[in-house]
C-alpha cells in the first residue's frame, strides 16, 4: 500500500519505520530535519507532492492541535477513496471531522512512546483501535499491530477519551503532584528514587504531548477522584484509625492485584 505519513516526531518516525518494511511509505514533516534520517521512505517537501505521489492512506501523526488542520490543508491533494487516519492520544473533535467529511477512515492509539517503551521490542506493550474505523482500516491496523506482538483493545471514540483520562491523566497527574512536592533537601530511600525516576521520565515528554492528555474533556473527573481519596486518606491518618486503614490498604491490594474493578 501507498502510505503517506504526516509528522516525523516520535511516533510519526516510528510508524513510519514499522510501516516501511511492507508498503511504499512517504514522509512528511514542516521541519524536514525531523525526517532526514528515516530510511527507506520517500521525503516530501511540500504539501502539494502528496497529490503526485496519490497515496492510498495518509496517517496523520501531528500533534493533537493541530491534527485537525493538517486534514483539511492535504485533503485537496488526496485521491477521493483515500483512507485518513490518526494517531491521536485524545480523539475529541477528531471525530466530528471525520463524521463531518464522510470518508474512510482509521482511528488508532498506540499506547506506548519511546520515554518509556523499548520501541524495537512491543511484546506485551499495548494500543487502540477505534471500532468506529471502517472494516479495511481496522484490519490493517490490526494486522500491523499483531505482527509487532502489540496487545489489542478497541473501543468507541467516546469509550477512548474516557478510558484514557482514567489510564493517562491519572498516572500523569499522580507524578506531577510528586514532582511538585520533591524538595532538594530530601534523603531519598529506593521507593522514593523509583518514583523521581518515573516522574523525571514523564516530565521529559513535550509539553504538547502532557498537554493534550491533561486537556481531555474527561480528566476533570479523574482528578476529582483523585482529590476525594486523598481528603479521605487525609480523615483516617487525622483520626489514626487502624482498623480502618487497614481496610483501605487490602482494598488498595485487591485493586493492584486485580481482586477489585473498582473505580
Amino acid at each position: 500500500m501507498k502510505i503517506v505519513v504526516l509528522g516525523a516526531g516520535h511516533m510519526g518516525s516510528w510508524l513510519a519505520r514499522a510501516l516501511a518494511g511492507e508498503n511504499e511509505v512517504a514522509v512528511y514533516d514542516t521541519d524536514q530535519r525531523k525526517s532526514e534520517g528515516l530510511k527507506n521512505v520517500f521525503h516530501l517537501s511540500h504539501y502539494r507532492e502528496i497529490k503526485d505521489y496519490q497515496p492510498e492512506m495518509l496517517v496523520n501523526a501531528v500533534s493533537l492541535q493541530q491534527t485537525v488542520g493538517a486534514f483539511e490543508e492535504t485533503s485537496s491533494f488526496l485521491k477521493n477513496d483515500c483512507m485518513i487516519c490518526d494517531i491521536a492520544s485524545v480523539k475529541g473533535e477528531i471525530a466530528d471531522y471525520y463524521r463531518k467529511t464522510g470518508c474512510r477512515f482509521a482511528s488508532i492509539h498506540p499506547m506506548f512512546g519511546p520515554t518509556f517503551a523499548d520501541m524495537e521490542s512491543l511484546k506485551e506493550e499495548n494500543a487502540v483501535i477505534i471500532t468506529d474505523s471502517c472494516s479495511e482500516g481496522r484490519d490493517f491496523f490490526r494486522r500491523l499491530f499483531l505482527r509487532l506482538g502489540v496487545r489489542i483493545f478497541e473501543y468507541s471514540f467516546e469509550e477512548h477519551d474516557r478510558m484514557m483520562a482514567y489510564s493517562l491523566t491519572m498516572p500523569f497527574v499522580s507524578s506531577m503532584i510528586f514532582a511538585a512536592c520533591v524538595s532538594t533537601e530530601t534523603v531519598p530511600g529506593t521507593t522514593f528514587k523509583r518514583h523521581v525516576d518515573i516522574a523525571r521520565n514523564l516530565l521529559s515528554e513535550d509539553n504538547q504531548l502532557l498537554s493534550e492528555i491533561l486537556f481531555n474533556p474527561h480528566s476533570l473527573l479523574e482528578l476529582d477522584r483523585i482529590t476525594s481519596r486523598l481528603e479521605f486518606l487525609k480523615h483516617i491518618i487525622r483520626g489514626r484509625d487502624y482498623e480502618e486503614l487497614a481496610q483501605v490498604l487490602e482494598g488498595l491490594r485487591g485493586n493492584i492485584n486485580g481482586r477489585s474493578c473498582a473505580r
